[in-house]
């Protein structure tokens, strides 16, 4: 076998033609914005400070007693193991989630007599499963 060596060809254009790509597909996405005729949906991705890079904001729904008790279970949870980051591993901080399921409570209290029924059940019903599977996974580090 001889002593010579492959020849190796790095292309180091690829980059340059990367980022004219990119800049080309922007062009394009911001003519067809400006010929398009402005709708109530595409206003605040057009001008929000979310939309950067080319990304579009997403739509959100509108905050509410349901999306703040939401919020709070699914942190509760997070924080219980039961949920994970996309290919991260589950997290258990008992105190984290604690504190949680307390902001729960305290919500419960201050809205008493406030909520209508459905906010109300959805409420009660978030801080029992979240109480009872606290109660479960604290079990496992005593």
């Amino acid at each position: 076998m001889s002593d010579e060596k492959p020849s190796l060809h790095i292309d180091n254009d690829w980059k340059k033609q990367a980022q004219e790509e990119k800049r080309r597909l922007v062009e394009e996405e911001q003519k067809k914005a400006a010929q398009a005729p402005p709708s109530k949906a595409a206003a605040p991705a057009q001008e929000g400070p979310t939309r950067g890079r080319g990304r579009v904001a997403l739509e959100r729904p509108p905050p509410s007693c349901v999306a703040l008790v939401n919020s709070l279970v699914t942190q509760a949870l997070f924080y219980l193991g039961d949920l994970a980051p996309q290919g991260g591993e589950p997290v258990v901080n008992l105190d984290m989630s604690k504190h949680q399921i307390d902001t729960l409570s305290i919500l419960e209290e201050k809205t008493k007599g406030n909520l209508t029924e459905e906010e109300q059940k959805l409420l009660d019903t978030a801080l029992y499963e979240a109480r009872m599977r606290y109660v479960q996974v604290a079990s496992q580090y005593v």
